[in-house]
């Protein structure tokens, strides 16, 4: 499934998609309890989180959070 701005704050699953403000869009595969951050096309991730950690960041004018679950889940935030 894929999601945009209007839905968030979103608990999205594994392979779901997230299109941002400006466009950019984040997903993430699972790897254990770690989640394999991708923005964009990336073929490789740009980061890492495991479960109990956060990140913030920019897009097309606007601050995001994303916050890993156990579960296979991730939160995408507006702030």
């Amino acid at each position: 499934m894929d999601y945009t701005e209007a839905d968030l704050p979103v608990r999205i699953h594994h392979g779901e998609i997230v299109t941002l403000a400006g466009g950019k869009s984040v997903r993430f595969d699972s790897n254990g309890e770690a989640k394999d951050i991708f923005f964009g096309d990336e073929f490789n991730p740009s980061l890492q989180l495991f479960p109990g950690m956060d990140y913030e960041f920019e897009a097309g004018g606007a601050k995001y959070r994303l916050v890993p679950d156990f579960d296979d889940t991730m939160l995408v935030e507006k702030l």
